[in-house]
């Protein structure tokens, strides 16, 4: 009997939902404390002046102002800085 009897789908036929990861808040737009700016897997990104890195590796602001990614030294970086109106 090599057929199945009970008509559902296949064993390993099943996925996980998305995880909703990647860049919240792009540069250049404004944030208030607590706001998540990234979610993401380990630091692709790492937490600059006004952001806090979580314990899952999510960056949140700080303070009020304005996103702005930057690079040094080869590695990525984000930070909140403050912008007079």
């Amino acid at each position: 009997m090599a057929h199945t009897k009970a008509q559902k789908a296949a064993k390993g036929n099943r996925d996980s939902r998305s995880k909703r990861l990647g860049v919240k808040i792009f540069g250049g737009q404004s944030v208030k404390p607590g706001n998540i700016i990234i979610r993401q897997r380990g630091t692709k990104i790492r937490a600059g002046d006004g952001t806090k890195l979580s314990r899952d590796y999510t960056i949140l602001a700080l303070r009020h102002g304005v996103v702005e990614f930057y690079q040094h030294y080869g590695k990525k970086y984000v930070r909140v800085v403050n912008r007079a109106n």
